[in-house]
């Protein structure tokens, strides 16, 4: 639920339905008349062809679509599978080249009028393993296939009379996905390299082949179509129902298809968001399939859902709008630290800014995650654990406080090496964490020495401490956020006392507030502000949830409970959690929400 307080000068359209998201999809299309895999294809959508292929037996079958059902017309000459074939965005004008024509591997090629199939110029290498191609009937390329040796990287291209032998490809596979508009412009993608499903991915300019970004699954026998920088790849060995879209540069997961499958036919739609279909195929060994799918994105009169937009939907009276679901948020693997990190502290304002710093007297290592990997950086003078950090501190600073092994200690990070500076006012450890940045922080709570359980709050300005108003209840390991203006502190010990209490700083004072109803100790706290701010994990817990300024919500759990308090960083939609005890305090965690249609209230 949203609530939107103020709608001053903001524009709301009125629509019959929700906006949809732009994106592509797969419906149900017409099953071919002859179940079958390996086979080649040209087309569109609504003017399709499909042809060869194996039943399992080799067939010279050729059926056209037009966009509801298929129609068997003229077979080819010479019955073969797994060809390479072109033939952009037509029915009536194919190429079908090299192929498996029973046990031999052929060099045959044959061109589709529209009616009949002719025999043509052949190839220069007999092969198989072809899976696509670029351009038209009558100038067209392909890279790469399978001879009786080896899998080959070698090029041919066609100009309606003759194939000549160009510049070879840079790796050499066969069954890789290969599209493209012209003869001059295509991407092959994916295939058999020597004898494992490969990622490869390399574009082609007319003249000679460059690698470009991998495809995300690495995999054989799948099938594409589109263009060299708007395409679609589809299913694949091992038999995936992965899809994947090109958009000139790299590859993005999309939408699955609903039949895992390899080798299906290729079509050559106008691009990725042009449409396109995939035909037949063999979900399994042996079990050759009939089925269609057809692969569009909405139409261009459409409404389309932009993140951050409103609309007042007409026909069930709600005003909604676009955005982050926290409902739908999830923890995933952040990858393990190389170093362990017990009773660690940790910050950073998004997920690749994320440090992990220290952990007892005799770890003084730091570790940063970029997103993807972790790297460490500078070491901090004084090795201390039970400390706390700044949770809001952008790559690559950071403020590091207190801890058993130097009580008012606090460091300075520059990015490249930790600075000693103004220690605390009060003695502890335990710390309920930080908020704010490296020059305007927060050190909340925490254990005392001489033993206390302290409500003492302190802020840092840059250049020194001075104690603020303190928590309404006393705490330690407190699960605390957000900016230094703008801070949450949630549960923490002792139990029972602590553990559920919920309070929110304004930069001035702090109030109590709704209670959080999963009481445990040691949790992960992490946001954008008081009124935006995860809780997750715990030594009781593994729960989670999130905080909009007024309730709880419950939201997807971490991978187990366990001591993880000043342990969080990042924003409330894209968090990040480690685990400072054994077992697995080298793990972390990413937490990550996608965009939902919500319910706006107003008030």
């Amino acid at each position: 639920m949203t609530t939107l307080k103020n709608l001053k000068g903001t524009a709301i359209q009125f629509l019959d339905a929700d906006p949809v998201v732009y994106a592509g999809t797969w419906a149900s299309g017409g099953n071919l008349n002859t179940a079958r895999t390996a086979l080649g294809g040209a087309g569109s959508t609504s003017a399709g062809i499909v042809f060869g292929g194996r039943t399992p037996s080799i067939v010279a079958v050729t059926e056209s679509y037009n966009g509801t059902a298929f129609t068997e017309v003229g077979d080819l000459n010479v019955a073969k599978g797994s060809g390479g074939s072109a033939g952009y965005n037509t029915s009536t004008a194919a190429i079908y080249f090299a192929g498996a024509a029973g046990s031999p591997r052929t060099n045959t090629n044959e061109q589709w009028n529209g009616s009949a199939w002719t025999e043509v110029a052949d190839m220069n290498e007999s092969k198989n393993g072809m899976q696509g191609g670029m351009g038209t009937s009558t100038a067209a390329t392909h890279g790469g296939g399978q001879t009786s040796s080896d899998n080959v990287n070698s090029t041919e291209v066609w100009n309606n009379s003759s194939w000549t032998e160009v510049n070879n490809m840079n790796t050499a596979r066969s069954n890789g996905a290969q599209m493209g508009a012209t003869y001059t412009a295509g991407i092959s993608a994916g295939g058999i390299d020597p004898s494992n499903p490969t990622a490869v991915s390399e574009s082609w300019n007319g003249t000679s082949w460059t690698e470009t970004n991998d495809l995300n699954t690495a995999r054989t026998g799948l099938k594409g179509f589109g263009t060299s920088t708007s395409a679609v790849v589809v299913g694949g060995d091992p038999h995936v129902a992965n899809v994947e879209t090109w958009d000139g540069t790299s590859w993005s997961e999309a939408n699955d298809i609903s039949v895992a499958a390899t080798n299906r036919s290729q079509t050559s739609g106008l691009s990725a968001s042009g449409g396109g279909f995939a035909a037949g195929g063999q979900a399994a060994p042996g079990s050759p399939q009939a089925i269609t799918e057809e692969w569009s994105f909405p139409p261009a009169s459409s409404s389309v859902l932009i993140e951050g937009t409103m609309w007042f939907n007409s026909t069930s009276s709600t005003l909604k709008g676009y955005g982050v679901s926290m409902a739908t948020g999830t923890f995933s693997s952040g990858g393990n630290t190389t170093s362990t990190h017990l009773d660690a502290a940790a910050g950073g304002s998004t997920q690749s800014s994320f440090m992990i710093i220290s952990g007892s007297s005799d770890i003084r290592t730091v570790e940063q995650y970029d997103g993807s990997s972790w790297t460490e950086v500078g070491d901090v003078n004084t090795g201390r654990s039970l400390g706390g950090a700044s949770a809001k501190a952008p790559a690559p600073t950071m403020l590091f406080f207190g801890g058993q092994e130097g009580y008012k200690n606090t460091e300075q990070y520059n990015g490249s090496s930790w600075t000693e500076v103004s220690e605390l006012n009060t003695n502890r450890h335990y710390s309920g964490g930080g908020a704010g940045v490296s020059t305007a922080a927060l050190c909340v709570g925490g254990y005392g020495s001489p033993a206390a359980y302290l409500a003492n709050n302190e802020e840092y300005n840059g250049t020194s401490w001075t104690e603020k108003g303190d928590l309404n209840t006393a705490r330690y390991s407190g699960a605390t956020g957000g900016p230094s203006i703008s801070a949450r502190c949630v549960a923490g010990a002792p139990d029972p006392a602590a553990w559920d209490k919920n309070e929110g700083w304004d930069g001035t004072s702090w109030s109590e507030e709704t209670e959080n109803s999963d009481t445990s100790t040691s949790r992960a706290g992490f946001g954008d502000s008081k009124d935006s701010f995860m809780v997750a994990g715990g030594n009781e817990t593994s729960n989670s949830e999130f905080w909009n300024g007024s309730s709880w919500t419950e939201v997807g759990a971490t991978a187990s409970a366990g001591q993880r308090f000043n342990m969080g960083g990042g924003t409330a939609s894209a968090g990040i959690i480690g685990k400072c005890s054994n077992p697995n305090a080298t793990s972390t965690e990413e937490f990550n929400c996608d965009n939902a249609v919500l319910t706006v209230t107003t008030s």
